[in-house]
């Protein structure tokens, strides 16, 4: 028996379904098993939080819970229960023009909010629920143990004391939850709904729909989304990774060039970069779209010193427009990265380098061997943030191009440089189409949160951290 326990112990260690399932199996035989076997006191607080506390001298923890569930009984009724008995259908009267009177229907766009904000404030309320049997057990437990119980006095200071975190993280958890948590569990659900520019509330209410969305954006008939998101998508992976590499590489480069024995004002170059960097990116960028326009100076003086017949498409060809942004955002990225990898490469070891030297080792070997490990495995982590920003880089490919030039061969608004985040940007913002912004944005939580758990358990500091030499 002792050797089976152990086994399902170490099954669930390695297992999180397996964890979540004997966890939760745990928590309702303890709740059966306090029921069962509880007194009248703690029967009774399954019904009104905090009973038990309260008649046996722990005003503050009782009054805690009463309190609690007297303002969750306060909310449903007036407020919370007329909202979510409306959550299968987000309502159902339109507001409608009566004798040139405008009469108020329901409004979707507040149940939808106001019925998740409940469902979880329900959840919450379970979760409190939880622990007034907890705390019963714990109580009953130690009278019959003859240990007395925790005073009023010690309860209020311990937060201040030992239990000071819970009273600090509090309100950020709070601030998080709400204006975190609950916006991405509301643009989940408006994924699953017909929310667009026709059925905009108050005036038209929206509904449930179910995968319609999903379907529409995997569909290659005349209304699917399916070959867009295709090209929208390799041309958001092809970006990241170009983006993050050339200026990875080039930017260890240049530092590697700074630092080599003989350049001289080597201070006056790291100035001139780092100078690059003060100047706004949006300011930077819009005039480097302004300079490569077809009536820009760089058109103009080409056509003026007959160079050029025409001028070049620089933003009106889908290909030279995406060699273009990673060209310049090459400009804009090197200063970073070398900022940084001067930082690093005066900490290798300089004896790393004359061991090679005496081995007979030539430079590149020395770069692959020595530098670029050490590199990679200080910098993983800043590669992979690199890598998942540039996914959702929206200010260079917006303040260059707008996402364009645009086709009639893409639907939904997007242009042949749009990424993800910007396609999404046109459909809330240009085009109202609430639904499948918020389907788009869950692709893009997708493919980022996928890629970011493969890549990270390919760091090497993460792989091979204290084997790392």
């Amino acid at each position: 028996m002792a050797n089976s326990n152990t086994a399902d112990t170490a099954v669930t260690k390695t297992n999180p379904v397996a964890a979540f399932f004997s966890a939760l199996g745990s928590n309702f035989r303890e709740i059966g098993t306090t029921f069962a076997k509880g007194d009248w006191r703690t029967k009774l607080s399954y019904l009104i939080m905090g009973f038990g506390p309260l008649l046996r001298g722990q005003i503050a923890k009782g009054l805690g819970y009463l309190i609690a569930e007297g303002m969750f009984l306060w909310y449903m009724i007036g407020f919370g229960a007329q909202y979510i008995s409306k959550f299968s259908t987000l309502g159902t009267v339109e507001t409608q023009k009566i004798h040139r009177k405008t009469v108020y229907g329901d409004n979707s766009f507040l149940i939808l909010l106001f019925s998740i904000l409940t469902i979880v404030i329900i959840c919450a309320l379970i979760l409190l629920w939880r622990m007034n049997i907890r705390e019963n057990f714990i109580e009953e437990k130690r009278l019959r143990e003859g240990k007395p119980l925790e005073t009023n006095r010690h309860f209020l200071t311990s937060f201040l004391d030992g239990n000071f975190d819970k009273t600090l993280l509090a309100l950020p958890v709070l601030g998080i939850f709400m204006f975190t948590v609950l916006p991405i569990i509301f643009m989940i659900c408006i994924a699953f709904t017909n929310y667009d520019k026709s059925h905009q509330s108050p005036t038209h209410l929206f509904t449930w729909v179910g995968l319609e969305n999903f379907r529409n954006l995997f569909s290659f008939g005349s209304n699917g989304f399916a070959s867009t998101f295709g090209t929208v998508l390799t041309w958001t992976l092809v970006w990241a990774f170009f983006a993050t590499f050339t200026t990875y590489f080039l930017g260890m480069a240049v530092a590697m060039l700074i630092n080599k024995k003989g350049i001289r004002f080597k201070k006056l170059w790291r100035t001139i970069l780092v100078v690059t960097i003060a100047v706004p990116q949006f300011v930077s960028l819009l005039y480097v779209a302004k300079m490569f326009a077809g009536d820009g100076l760089v058109n103009g003086y080409l056509l003026k010193w007959g160079v050029i017949s025409q001028p070049i498409p620089f933003w009106t060809n889908p290909t030279l427009s995406k060699i273009m942004i990673v060209l310049i955002n090459i400009w804009i990225g090197i200063p970073y990265m070398m900022l940084i990898a001067t930082g690093l490469l005066m900490n290798i070891p300089s004896d790393l380098y004359e061991s090679a030297r005496i081995d007979g080792a030539s430079p590149w070997q020395m770069f692959w061997s020595i530098t670029l490990p050490y590199m990679l495995f200080v910098t993983g982590p800043y590669l992979l943030t690199s890598f998942t920003g540039n996914l959702n880089n929206f200010n260079v490919i917006y303040l260059l191009t707008q996402g364009g030039p645009t086709s009639g061969r893409l639907t939904g608004n997007a242009g042949y440089t749009d990424l993800l985040v910007t396609w999404l940007y046109k459909m809330t913002v240009t085009a109202t189409n609430y639904k499948m912004a918020a389907v788009i944005g869950i692709m893009v939580f997708l493919v980022t949160a996928v890629i970011s758990l493969i890549v990270y358990n390919m760091l090497p500091s993460v792989k091979d951290e204290e084997g790392f030499q």
